[in-house]
C-alpha cells in the first residue's frame, strides 16, 4: 500500500498538485490514522492533507476517483453465455444441469487464465490485471504511442500465450468451448486496454502537458490557433510564476566579495589598523521600474496580449509597472489589467484602442505630451511592435528622447529578423537609438527578453 500511496502522490503532480515530501509524509500518517476501509474519508483526507486551493482540490478529486477506479471487465453477453453453456452441456456429458463452465474447462485441461475467463469471476480478472500491470511497470508510461507495448506486456504476463494454444487446440474438439474462449479474450483485451488508457491519464498527464508546452513555446505567437489561448494563457502564466520564484527572493547581505579597504581602515583605526572588523563594498541596486508600450494593431495584437499577461504577473518582482497600449492613438491600461482577469482586460482593451491601424509616430507623441515625466534614469522602457507605421512619420526623435531620459530602452519585434527594415517597416531608424533590439516571436523568447530584463535589477 505504501508503493500505491507512492504512484498516487506522483499521479497527483501529474494533475497540477504541488505535493512536497513533507506533505506526503503528513498524507501518509493520517492515511495510517484513519484508514482504507471508509473511500469517502480516504479522499477527504487526501484533500485535507495535500490541497492547498480550490482549484488543487479539484484536480485532487477527480485524480482520486480515477486512481482508486478499475475498468470492469468486459463481459460476454447473457445470450451468448447462454448458448455456449446449452452448447457445451451437449458436447460435453461432464457438464452438469445449469452449464457448469468451469468444470468442462477443467476436463478440456486448459490453462489457468481460460479457466478464470470461462467461470467469468469479475473479482479474479481484476487482480489478474492489477497483478500483470504491476509487473510490466504499467506507472512507468509516460506517452499515448507506448500504449501498445504496455497492453502487450500485461497480456503477456497473464499468460496469453497459453489461451492462445487453448483456442487452438479447442477449435477442433470443442468448437463452442474456443469460440467462447475468443470472445472472452476479445473483452480481456478491452479491459487491459482501458486500464492502460487509466494509466496513461495519471501517470502520462505532466509528460504530454511538458511535451504540448515544448511545442507551444516554441510556436510563434502570432500563429496560435484560438483553441490553444487558453492553454498560451496558461504557459505564460507558469512562466510568470518561475520568474517570480527566481527572482523575487529575498538576498542576504553576505560577509564577502570585495574588501573595502579604506573603510576597513577607519573602522579598525582604534586597534592599530589591524583588521578585526571588515567592510565590504556593496553593489547599489536600483528599484525597478518598467514602463511598457504594446502595439496592439490587428497584426501584433495576439503577440502584446501574452506580453501584457506576462509582465503584470511579475508585480512581485517589478515594484513599479506601468503599461500603455496603442494602434493609431496611445492610453495607459495598467488600472485595466490590474484591476479585471485577462479576457475581461484584453476585451475591453482591445475595445478602445485595438485593432487599429498603427500610426507609432501619433502613439509617441501622445506618450511624450501625458506621460513623459513617467521616465526616470531608474526606469526600462520596453516597446513591443512590428515599428510599422503604414509609411506615416515614425517621429524616431521622440523615441530618440524617450532613450535619453530612461535608463534602458528595449524594443522587442515579433517579425523576422529578415524582414525588418522592408515595406514599411521602421526596425532600423528606430533600433538606432535603442539600448537591445530582439527579435520576440515565440514564448521562448519572450520568456529569456523579460528574464534578462528583470535579472538586470537582482
Amino acid at each position: 500500500m505504501r508503493e500505491n500511496l507512492h504512484r498516487f502522490f506522483r499521479a497527483a503532480r501529474g494533475a497540477g498538485v504541488r505535493v512536497s515530501p513533507a506533505e506526503s509524509i503528513d498524507a501518509m500518517r493520517a492515511v495510517a490514522q484513519v484508514g482504507f476501509a471508509d473511500r469517502d474519508i480516504l479522499r477527504d483526507t487526501f484533500l485535507l492533507t495535500l490541497a492547498k486551493t480550490q482549484d488543487e482540490k479539484r484536480s485532487l478529486g477527480e485524480c482520486f476517483d480515477l486512481f482508486f477506479s478499475q475498468p470492469e471487465p468486459q463481459q460476454e453477453s447473457a445470450e451468448q453465455s447462454q448458448t455456449g453453456d446449452d452448447n457445451e452441456s451437449g458436447a460435453n456429458p461432464s457438464a452438469d444441469e445449469h452449464g457448469d463452465t468451469a468444470g468442462g474447462a477443467a476436463n478440456e485441461n486448459v490453462g489457468p487464465l481460460a479457466q478464470m475467463l470461462l467461470s467469468q469471476d469479475r473479482s479474479a480478472i481484476s487482480t489478474a490485471i492489477a497483478n500483470a500491470s504491476g509487473a510490466a511497470s504499467l506507472p512507468d508510461i509516460r506517452y499515448f504511442t507506448q500504449r501498445g507495448i504496455f497492453q502487450t506486456r500485461i497480456l503477456d504476463a497473464m499468460g496469453i500465450q497459453r489461451l492462445r494454444d487453448d483456442i487452438d487446440d479447442l477449435t477442433t474438439r470443442n468448437p463452442a468451448l474456443a469460440e467462447r474462449l475468443q470472445e472472452a479474450l476479445n473483452g480481456l483485451r478491452g479491459t487491459v486496454r482501458d486500464t492502460v488508457s487509466q494509466a496513461l491519464l495519471l501517470y502520462g498527464r505532466e509528460e504530454t502537458e511538458n511535451l504540448r508546452n515544448e511545442i507551444l513555446r516554441n510556436a510563434p505567437l502570432a500563429r496560435i490557433e484560438p483553441r490553444q489561448v487558453e492553454q498560451m494563457r496558461t504557459l505564460i502564466r507558469q512562466i510568470a510564476r518561475r520568474l517570480r520564484e527566481r527572482y523575487s527572493k529575498p538576498r542576504k547581505r553576505q560577509r564577502r566579495g570585495h574588501l573595502d579597504v579604506r573603510r576597513t581602515l577607519r573602522r579598525n583605526a582604534a586597534w592599530g589598523g589591524v583588521p578585526f572588523l571588515t567592510a565590504w563594498k556593496r553593489k547599489h541596486r536600483d528599484r525597478p521600474k518598467i514602463v511598457a508600450l504594446c502595439d496592439v494593431s490587428g497584426s501584433v495584437a495576439r503577440v502584446s496580449d501574452f506580453f501584457l499577461l506576462l509582465i503584470h504577473s511579475l508585480h512581485e518582482v517589478v515594484d513599479d509597472v506601468r503599461s500603455f497600449a496603442f494602434s493609431g492613438h496611445l492610453m495607459e491600461v495598467s488600472d485595466i489589467l490590474e484591476s479585471k482577469s485577462p479576457e475581461e482586460a484584453m476585451k475591453e482593451i482591445m475595445s478602445k484602442v485595438g485593432f487599429g491601424s498603427s500610426d507609432y509616430g501619433n502613439s509617441f507623441a501622445d506618450f511624450e505630451d501625458n506621460w513623459m515625466s513617467a521616465i526616470t534614469p531608474q526606469t526600462t522602457v520596453i516597446v513591443l511592435g512590428d515599428a510599422r507605421s503604414n509609411n506615416l512619420d515614425p517621429r524616431a526623435d521622440i523615441l530618440r528622447r524617450i532613450g535619453e531620459r530612461s535608463k534602458r530602452l528595449v524594443w522587442l519585434n515579433p517579425e523576422g529578423r529578415m524582414i525588418w527594415g522592408f515595406g514599411d517597416s521602421e526596425m532600423p531608424r528606430y533600433a538606432t537609438f535603442c539600448t537591445v533590439v530582439r527579435q520576440c516571436a515565440t514564448a521562448r523568447q519572450l520568456e529569456r527578453a523579460v528574464s534578462d530584463i528583470v535579472a538586470t535589477y537582482q
